[in-house]
């Protein structure tokens, strides 16, 4: 078929609002407190300026469908009917689609894990024996609808089959999701003829698991499942979009098949040799992502410029755009009126990435002289980081090379568990939370109150110091063993010590979506990074005062600290970890000598950012791994140090845990029914852990008898003397009823295994 070309693009956009309009709205409808009304016309105001928005900075192609009210892999299974028939017990679609994502109090959600190396969370589809593909493309053709209505050039966006497939989970003996391929593809085949009919000119088909190694045979169901598609009469023309990496074998597959055009991510990978050596992409547009989607730096006009008039001789035609959906970055930087000159003139969010995506198609029509003014500020703004003094701290550089020089490893796993257990004198399956609690309506007042100068830094600290009384005082009456003070002086995990550390700038509104309505603000991490002072040492003690109990130190590692911040391009991410593991370091010893007896050092972000090409990640997981080291090994060995790790596929870093070293592992297991423990033992794991044996991401309450058998199966992989009790996660999201129910049930559990399973061991 014949479709317009366009030439500047974005592949997809935020979706929860740039005042986090969407979190309230869906959030209200969880509570009961709006109906279904409300939230749709919250929903569609939403949809409809932001495709007013990116019209009128001028893209002649504009995504649609990419709005969610959680997340778009859910999105997926619901289009082709491959939600479990453990949902069909919820009437209402909009609640059974509310039901897969969190749970209710009668049924377990689907599994959550990372999307590739992102901080999004994806729902993880199941297809078991009985999952039937049957369309229902309601939701897109809705939103296209609502698009043409007002005269937007609307390409209808969908997560491939290749993709959705490889990302989905087997369950009751079926057979691997990527069987089910060609019986998903005829699906989508009638997908695409239905939006031919509706008026589509293109639709974009996302596919990044071609540019991972996650499926080894990723080029050949890709070219088997386009060419199928690209056989049809009837369709829009396709756009295979990629992101995330470079491609290598998967784009002379492509581009052997009959689709119209190809997304490229030309920003984490540089595919320009690739693209020049596939003599088929001479009939194809190609979508270059020379635009950042993922990160907030400013792109180089001008090197982008080159970039993409070098592509130009190798493709039929060429298209701007971001290298995957904004959906990653803030919406403005418009929001943030409290940053300084120079690091603005670094940046680009959302909407600035929307207008450099305009300029280069502009460039690249009209010639350089066409964007001369944008090209000279992008000159100056990559002058300016260049030679900025914050970028170059030499003395914390000089403390680097000086401790890798003399070592950072402890004394031998059995020896600090001895000398630990001597000190803590815990019981069989000590009970613990990975550390924060339910962020209560006091707190948010308290913070917004602060913020607005209602109140002094005195009096927020005494407010503070109240709700951690609060939290030591039921933790002691629920019965745990090992109490933290709950965090109600954070905000977020990172950013609360980004706010206290040199090299970073934490944002005031730079909200993005990490799942559903959970939403953060990464901070940018832009200079080199040290720390002025201690950060929690004061708030620990106070708790530890409080009680007898220990309380742990609770700090954020290294490796998460990037994962969920942007941080800067210009150096390798192994020498940003070692800074922010000095800073980290430093902090322990500093806990370590205020008295403080167990200090966790969480990275729930380790397997995120593992690289999604295999020839990257053996020296990924070695720097990850030293960067933890360097952070822990500045205390002595009757300090316990434990780490948390979370909502991740653990396999791949399972030897990476290991060498960490902790002492105590706490990690998610519940979702996945513990299956982490065996792969833990396969991997010589000899150290404590903690599966987590109920999901705080759904607000059930686990009964003790569920709890108590999760424990059991625990046991039959660890033995006792090194297995703790915990949740998956902390708590900061839950309500404070759901909290107290779960946690009383979870110590009561612990109570009844050690009571029958555990023998000589006291309560």
């Amino acid at each position: 078929m014949t479709a317009q070309p366009f030439t500047a693009t974005i592949l997809g956009s935020p979706r929860i609002g740039p005042n986090r309009e969407l979190k309230r709205a869906v959030e209200k409808y969880w509570a009961g407190a709006t109906g279904r009304d409300e939230l749709e016309s919250v929903a569609a105001k939403l949809r409809r300026e932001t495709w007013e928005a990116l019209a009128a900075a001028g893209l002649d192609s504009i995504p649609v469908n990419t709005f969610s009210y959680y997340d778009q892999v859910l999105d997926t299974a619901v289009m082709v009917g491959a939600l479990p028939a453990r949902f069909g017990k919820v009437a209402d679609g909009l609640d059974r689609y509310f039901a897969a994502a969190r749970g209710n109090d009668e049924i377990a959600p689907l599994e959550m894990t990372k999307w590739f190396d992102t901080n999004y969370h994806y729902i993880v589809p199941e297809i078991g024996p009985d999952t039937r593909f049957e369309l229902d493309p309601s939701k897109v053709l809705g939103e296209l609808e609502e698009a043409r209505a007002q005269g937007i050039p609307a390409r209808p966006v969908i997560i491939g089959p290749v993709t959705f497939l490889a990302l989905s989970k087997a369950v009751d003996g079926a057979g691997a999701p990527l069987d089910r391929l060609a019986e998903l593809t005829v699906a989508y085949g009638e997908l695409l003829q239905i939006l031919a009919e509706r008026g589509a000119e293109w639709v974009q088909i996302d596919e990044p698991v071609l540019a991972t190694d996650i499926i080894g045979n990723a080029a050949e169901l890709a070219e088997r499942t386009y060419a199928s598609l690209g056989r049809l009469t009837d369709r829009p023309a396709i756009l295979v979009a990629t992101y995330f990496g470079e491609l290598t074998d998967a784009l002379p597959a492509l581009a052997r098949t009959p689709v119209e055009a190809i997304g490229v991510d030309l920003v984490s990978g540089d595919g320009r040799s690739a693209v020049s050596a596939v003599p088929e992409l001479t009939d194809k547009l190609l979508v270059a992502g020379v635009v950042d989607g993922r990160n907030v730096w400013r792109t180089d006009l001008e090197a982008a410029l080159e970039t993409l008039t070098t592509l130009q001789g190798s493709v039929r035609r060429l298209a701007v755009s971001t290298s995957c959906s904004t959906l990653h970055v803030p919406y403005t930087l418009d929001a943030e009126p409290d940053m300084d000159a120079a690091l603005r003139s670094w940046l680009a969010f959302g909407f600035e990435k929307v207008t450099e995506v305009v300029a280069l198609a502009r460039g690249l029509k009209n010639g350089s002289q066409a964007i001369a003014g944008e090209i000279v500020a992008s000159n100056a703004a990559v002058v300016s980081r260049r030679s900025d003094p914050r970028l170059n701290n030499e003395s914390v550089r000089a403390r680097i090379s000086s401790l890798a020089a003399s070592g950072t490893g402890r004394g031998p796993a059995g020896r600090r568990r001895a000398a630990q257990q001597a000190r803590l004198e815990l019981p069989a399956l000590p009970t613990t939370t990975i550390g924060s609690y339910p962020q209560t309506s006091a707190i948010r007042v308290a913070r917004a109150d602060l913020r607005t100068g209602k109140i002094d830094a005195a009096e927020y600290e005494r407010r503070m110091k109240g709700e951690i009384a609060d939290v030591i005082r039921l933790q002691e009456e629920l019965g745990l063993d090992v109490l933290v003070h709950g965090e109600p002086e954070r905000n977020d995990m990172v950013q609360y010590f980004a706010e206290q550390l040199e090299g970073f700038f934490a944002t005031q509104n730079g909200w993005v979506q990490s799942y559903g309505s959970r939403c953060v603000r990464p901070p940018i991490l832009y200079g080199d990074v040290s720390r002025p002072e201690p950060m929690t040492v004061a708030w620990i003690t106070h708790a530890q005062s409080l009680t007898d109990k220990p309380v742990k130190g609770m700090l954020t590692g290294p490796v998460t600290i990037l994962a969920w911040s942007f941080v800067r391009d210009d150096q390798p991410l192994a020498e940003t970890a070692e800074q922010v593991a000095l800073a980290i370091r430093d902090e322990t010893v500093d806990l370590e000598s205020a008295g403080i007896a167990i200090i966790q050092v969480d990275e729930p972000a380790l397997r995120e950012l593992l690289p999604l090409r295999s020839k990257d990640k053996e020296a990924y997981l070695r720097w990850a791994v030293d960067a933890f080291r360097l952070a822990t090994s500045g205390v002595a060995d009757s300090t316990q140090i434990h780490t948390h790790l979370c909502y991740s596929e653990f396999g791949e870093v399972i030897g990476a845990i290991a060498d960490l070293d902790a002492d105590v592992t706490s990690i998610e297991a519940a979702r996945s029914h513990m299956e982490v423990l065996g792969d833990l033992n396969a991997a010589g794991f000899t150290n404590s852990v903690g599966p987590g044996v109920y999901d705080i991401h759904s607000p059930r309450v686990p009964a003790v008898s569920e709890m108590a058998a999760a424990l059991r199966e625990a046991l039959n992989a660890v033995p006792a003397e090194r297995l703790w009790v915990n949740p998956d996660c902390g708590l900061k999201t839950r309500r404070t009823e759901e909290v107290v129910a779960s946690l009383r049930n979870l110590v009561a559990a612990a109570k009844e295994v050690r009571a029958k399973e555990v023998q000589g061991t006291a309560d």
